[in-house]
């Protein structure tokens, strides 16, 4: 019996949605699911065809380069104690008011997350250092557990964003413009986390006893030690909107300073480099492993036409636009509660992107695609801290074991709440997303 390609497409889908729930490793999943589906579309000597030509370039890729060095940047970070550092300065300077130090917490996962570019590294590595202090001064569980699962999560947005630079590989677009894209957003955020604190203590006062405002001194001496932080953020970020150098000699440019930065303040030893090098290589292992995953995948689903037939549909249907986004929306919401972020970008943005790219909401082509791929991560991100398996609230919980997973899941509720009033911003007002890439342009 013969099967149309597009209902075979969706056939592979709900096979690898099924091998995804049922806990197998999504790189492979979608590796032997998408394979299965080339042969049966494209026969098998077309697959090894496919396997002799493309992956060799691909995995040759200059841009590819990209990710590993943003990862070594933000291990070597992490193993430098810039983390410890952060929080302090955030705490010498807002730490004295109510809910402070779970603000401060949100602050320093907003700088980290610009160096690591990982939601879960931030999420852990901020958690181990804030979370002790909001114990000391006895802020409730579900403050503190929120506050950083929520600030873990500005690692994904926040330039340099590895889950970003792998949008920009998967759609060919300028991986400078969308760092510029996600600025505003990710402000946007760091606003809203603090906003839905002060809410928060505003109505329930005890949660977040006030502590003794720092002397001048003190935060004087707490910029001290977060100087050379600064300075990497500026000389990186700004060297690449600049235009002084590309990204990947940005990153490269990163690591150096980073690691000399580990190296002159005695916080980086050999030990901690080759450990570095080797979370550096697993975590690189593991996506490249996805990626090569859903480059199989997309391209049986490529083969089948399934993006052209979802988009002929919508426009026969005379679908309005906005309801099509509302419904990716959804979509993004509700499978964020049960995969994680980096498997979903890879998984549905090949069959998103074109669709939306064919609809008219009154936008220059690259503008669209800019706010398609923010809105995304966005919204990924929520997932990130939505139950039942959000990937924060599990780093959290493995860190804070004394804080009843009940209790973590009810602190993320208000940030959910700052982050879905995010998403209806983004979308109400598009020019958010693409506002700074216009200027610099």
């Amino acid at each position: 019996m013969t099967v149309e390609p597009v209902t075979l497409a969706i056939l592979l889908v709900a096979i690898l949605v099924a091998a995804i729930l049922l806990r197998a490793p999504i790189g492979l999943a979608m590796a032997v699911v998408g394979a299965v589906g080339y042969v049966a579309l494209s026969g098998s000597a077309g697959l090894l065809a496919y396997l002799s030509s493309a992956w060799p370039d691909k995995f040759l890729s200059y841009d590819l380069a990209i990710i590993p060095l943003f990862i070594l940047m933000g291990h070597l970070a992490t193993r430098s104690g810039i983390s410890t550092a952060l929080f302090a300065a955030s705490n010498a300077w807002i730490g004295h008011w109510r809910g402070g130090l779970a603000m401060a917490a949100v602050a320093g996962c907003a700088v980290f997350g610009s160096i690591s570019g990982s939601s879960i590294a931030t999420a852990s590595t901020m958690s181990k250092v804030a979370l002790p202090e909001m114990r000391k001064h006895a802020y409730s569980p579900a403050l503190s557990s929120g506050a950083l699962a929520a600030g873990g999560t500005l690692g994904i947005l926040i330039p340099p964003s590895i889950v970003l630079i792998i949008y920009a590989l998967l759609t060919e677009q300028n991986i400078v413009k969308l760092f510029l894209a996600a600025t505003i957003p990710g402000i946007m955020a760091v606003l809203g986390f603090i906003i839905a604190i002060a809410v928060i203590v505003r109505l329930k006062p005890d949660a977040a006893p006030v502590q003794a405002r720092a002397g001048l001194s003190v935060r004087l001496a707490s910029l001290k030690e977060i100087w050379h932080i600064v300075s990497i953020f500026v000389i990186v970020l700004g060297g690449i909107y600049g235009g002084f150098f590309t990204p990947a000699e940005g990153a490269s440019i990163g690591v150096v300073l980073t690691g000399l930065a580990g190296l002159l303040t005695r916080r980086l030893d050999l030990g901690a480099l080759v450990g570095s090098l080797v979370d550096t290589a697993s975590a690189s292992a593991m996506i490249f492993a996805i990626i090569f995953g859903a480059d199989l995948f997309n391209v049986a689903i490529a083969l089948s036409r399934l993006p052209l037939a979802l988009s002929d549909w919508f426009a026969a249907a005379d679908v309005a636009p906005m309801t099509v986004l509302l419904l990716i929306v959804v979509f993004y919401l509700v499978m964020g509660c049960v995969m994680d972020s980096l498997s979903m970008i890879v998984l549905t943005v090949p069959v998103f992107f074109p669709t939306m790219m064919t609809l008219d909401f009154g936008l220059l082509p690259e503008h669209q695609a800019l706010w398609f791929g923010i809105l995304t991560l966005v919204v990924v991100e929520v997932g990130m801290i939505t139950p039942p398996v959000g990937m924060n609230l599990f780093v959290i919980a493995a860190i804070a074991r004394d804080i009843p997973t009940r209790a973590i899941f009810q602190g993320t509720i208000p940030f959910i709440l700052a982050e879905l009033t995010r998403v209806g911003l983004l979308i109400a007002f598009p020019a958010l997303s693409f506002w700074l890439v216009r200027v610099w342009s």
